[in-house]
């Protein structure tokens, strides 16, 4: 029988975690920050790259941060062109002209003006389209200092919607478990890696992170009892709670886009299966009956099916099934090995970890056509996770022998490396849209 997990991570995860004892310490509620940035490196562009300026934001000191950050998210997505725009003097009030700009090669212009009073700051930007010479978009926003990224992001996800006409994701997060020398940790940070919080604390595995519809709770497998539990922890708060903790193995949940139902993996009948449960841990359901294993399951955009892994016809290969149980359809042909997938928010694309020429690499699968891309060059890429836009594909890497996080534009064109010094990360999962 072919052995592989319901986190993605195959064979040597399995094994780690069959062996994992006692403990765990939470981190104080509202997390705590970690000591490690992740670093981020880009290679690739896009098949179309818009020329744009970012001008130097007039007014407080604190200005020149916002567009230093809205310039590097516009950058890691490689589908804008920047134009320097120094000593541009611009702030809201300014008269822009147009042909000017477009002389320098630039389509578009954006600029602003960070005005302070006390401890607040309020930000106000302009985006002007220098060819049709008209304004595409104005917004203010108000914070602290220390919001000052969180407000960058958000102006360069609307900058990205206006131009690209697709929502942008700067401003969410991701979650990932970092394996240092001391154990394990559960962090979340910005999409862009920064500002990376510990959720938790373990000297044994945490796997499978999972995140809620509306981002306020995070799931995942934990071993601190000796044996995995599934638990759900609100990331407000820290507060958390086990949902599942049956006799053998309780492993890969994932969320029904409703948020009050999971999906879960069972072995209490010494096979991994499927099963549906409330998130309280209530009125747990089977979904179908197999005599081999049947792991790994995602809901798709609608809630209405499940894809998930199994090797019921001799090799892990993707599958799907009504939520509510019914008939299995096989979606993977290419290939003898894959497993973990992963449905696009539009519910048009699947992606997964393939097995090709001993390497694993993300491969792309048109759930219409049946069309596959390999978007990765492996040798071991694992846990692919979609941006809520569905544009990119954060997962997992080995690259140059260290443990990094990557970012595949789902095109294969574009790619971003986060990698962090003082450990492994893998597991990773990126948050959905907040507002």
């Amino acid at each position: 029988m072919t052995v592989f997990t319901a986190s993605g991570f195959i064979g040597r995860l399995w094994r780690r975690a069959a062996s994992a004892g006692l403990g765990l310490a939470l981190a104080a509620a509202g997390a705590s920050a970690a000591h490690a940035q992740l670093r981020v490196d880009i290679s690739g562009v896009g098949a179309t790259q818009y020329p744009i300026a970012i001008a130097d934001f007039a007014g407080a000191a604190s200005a020149t941060s916002a567009p230093e950050v809205i310039r590097a998210d516009l950058t890691r997505s490689g589908q804008f062109r920047l134009i320097g725009a120094s000593g541009a003097g611009l702030d809201v009030q300014s008269k822009i002209d147009y042909a000017t700009w477009q002389a320098r090669g630039a389509d578009y212009l954006a600029y602003g003006t960070v005005a302070q009073n006390g401890g607040q700051y309020t930000v106000s930007y302009r985006l002007v389209d220098n060819v049709r010479k008209t304004e595409l978009d104005q917004a203010s926003y108000s914070g602290t200092e220390a919001e000052m990224r969180r407000i960058s992001h958000r102006i360069a996800d609307r900058i990205y919607e206006k131009i690209t006409g697709v929502r942008g994701v700067f401003s969410t997060r991701i979650a990932y478990v970092l394996q240092t020398s001391n154990g394990y940790e559960l962090q979340i940070a910005d999409a862009d890696g920064q500002n990376p919080q510990v959720m938790l604390r373990s000297k044994q595995s945490i796997i499978s992170p999972a995140w809620s519809p509306d981002g306020s709770r995070l799931a995942y497998v934990s071993f601190e009892s000796g044996k995995s539990v599934i638990y759900v922890q609100t990331l407000a708060t820290g507060q958390r709670q086990p949902i599942s903790n049956y006799k053998g193995n309780n492993s890969a949940p994932a969320w029904a886009p409703n948020g009050q139902r999971m999906a879960i993996v069972l072995s209490r009948d010494g096979i991994s299966q499927i099963y549906t449960i409330n998130t309280d841990g209530s009125d747990l359901r089977r979904v179908m009956r197999s005599p081999l294993i049947d792991t790994e399951p995602h809901f798709t955009p609608d809630g209405q099916s499940l894809v998930f892994t199994s090797d019921r016809g001799g090799s892990p290969q993707i599958y799907k099934v009504p939520a509510g149980g019914g008939d299995a359809q096989r979606l993977t042909f290419s290939g003898s090995y894959n497993i973990s997938p992963r449905v696009s928010p539009d519910g048009q694309q699947l992606v997964y970890v393939t097995r090709r020429n001993g390497a694993f690499r993300i491969a792309s699968l048109a759930l219409n056509s049946g069309s596959e891309q390999i978007l990765t060059d492996g040798p071991d890429d694992q846990s692919p996770s979609y941006a809520p836009n569905g544009m990119q594909v954060l997962y997992s890497a080995i690259q140059n022998g260290r443990s990094v996080l990557a970012v595949t534009s789902i095109d294969g064109r574009v790619r971003q490396t986060l990698s962090v010094l003082n450990g492994k990360v893998r597991e990773p999962a990126w948050g959905p849209f907040t507002d």
